[in-house]
């Protein structure tokens, strides 16, 4: 009798062991992919915030997050093999399709630059910036293009009514406003509320100025073709961490702080109310208002204005989810 109770416990354990395993067979193993984040900038909150908040896990991703440096960087590296996305300017996909890559945008998750031109006292009209001196990034980089394009907006030649300084980072070019070596900073959050505390004024927010998409998903055509799953998973994800970060403020706050490396609770809180607006919920590939795109490629390939945006974007992923109804479903009841 007690050896028929002991082969029955045996038995017993054997199946719930069998029904165990069987379960973790057909569970699939998560897919490694790797992600180029472009800079360590709360810009780059949204896959830090898919990882740490296990988004990516639970629609079947392990992703590696890897520090390049700017689009030229990344965009090697996604021909390369090396990621399987990143963030790369439209301006940069542009350039190298037009040169035979195969990039394609399936997501643009931030609208604009973020930066904006701190002025002294005596500047109060953008028409007031002739002859005046300007700090700006590199010369001849994307940001110092966005800028004279903004001066060009407003009635002035870039090249002959302003004089334009190249200076390092936006704390460095505060310092230089406030020495007196130039008249205009282009600098960024939060080097821009340190400025204005200072006293000097925000002559104009290139967010509201010009269209320029900032942030971005960009893939290879050839993974959209041969591993489409695999590519809306990711951008499933994205779209998930977007409506997490804005539903879950403390959370994300604590992801930013890690990855920045940063406490500064005025820091955070800042980079929460600038970047939960800057965000774009349901985020299809901008196609309007790039003219200031054009104009930049058009420089080096003017071959570009016989394109449409469209050639370079697909937005039949954030189409997908948008039209199922699942992007409204992560925010109701929020």
């Amino acid at each position: 009798m007690i050896y028929k109770r002991k082969l029955a416990v045996a038995l017993s354990v054997l199946i719930v062991l069998s029904v165990s395993v069987a379960g973790a067979q057909e569970k699939p193993p998560l897919k490694k992919l790797r992600w180029g984040a472009t800079s360590i900038s709360a810009s780059n909150w949204i896959p830090w915030l898919a990882k740490e908040a296990k988004i990516y896990e639970k629609n079947g991703l392990d992703m590696e997050i890897v520090l390049l440096r700017g689009s030229g960087q990344t965009s090697q590296a996604i021909l390369g093999g090396s990621i399987f996305a990143a963030p790369v300017t439209i301006a940069t996909v542009m350039l190298a399709d037009l040169s035979g890559a195969d990039f394609v945008t399936v997501a643009h998750t931030v609208p604009g630059v973020q930066s904006k031109l701190l002025v002294k006292a005596d500047i109060k009209r953008p028409e007031d910036l002739k002859g005046k001196r300007i700090g700006t990034s590199s010369l001849g980089s994307l940001g110092d293009f966005l800028w004279r394009y903004i001066v060009k907006k407003y009635g002035m030649d870039p090249n002959r009514d302003v004089t334009w300084m190249s200076i390092g980072t936006p704390p460095e070019r505060l310092q230089a406003l406030v020495s007196g070596v130039i008249d205009a900073a282009d600098v960024s959050y939060p080097t821009d509320v340190q400025g204005e505390k200072m006293g000097y004024k925000a002559l104009w927010d290139a967010r509201k100025e010009v269209v320029y998409p900032s942030m971005s998903v960009v893939t290879r055509r050839k993974y959209v073709q041969e591993d489409r799953d695999t590519v809306m998973r990711m951008v499933k994800s994205h779209v998930e961490a977007i409506a997490y970060m804005k539903t879950h403020k403390d959370f994300s706050m604590k992801v930013l702080a890690k990855y920045l490396r940063n406490n500064d609770k005025d820091l955070l809180e800042g980079s929460y109310e600038i970047y939960r607006q800057d965000f774009i919920s349901t985020p299809y590939p901008i196609m309007q208002g790039l003219q200031p795109t054009y104009d930049y490629v058009a420089a080096t390939k003017p071959e570009i204005k016989n394109h449409k945006p469209e050639e370079f974007m697909d937005p039949s992923f954030i189409a997908e989810l948008d039209k199922s109804g699942f992007i409204k479903r992560l925010y109701e009841g929020k």
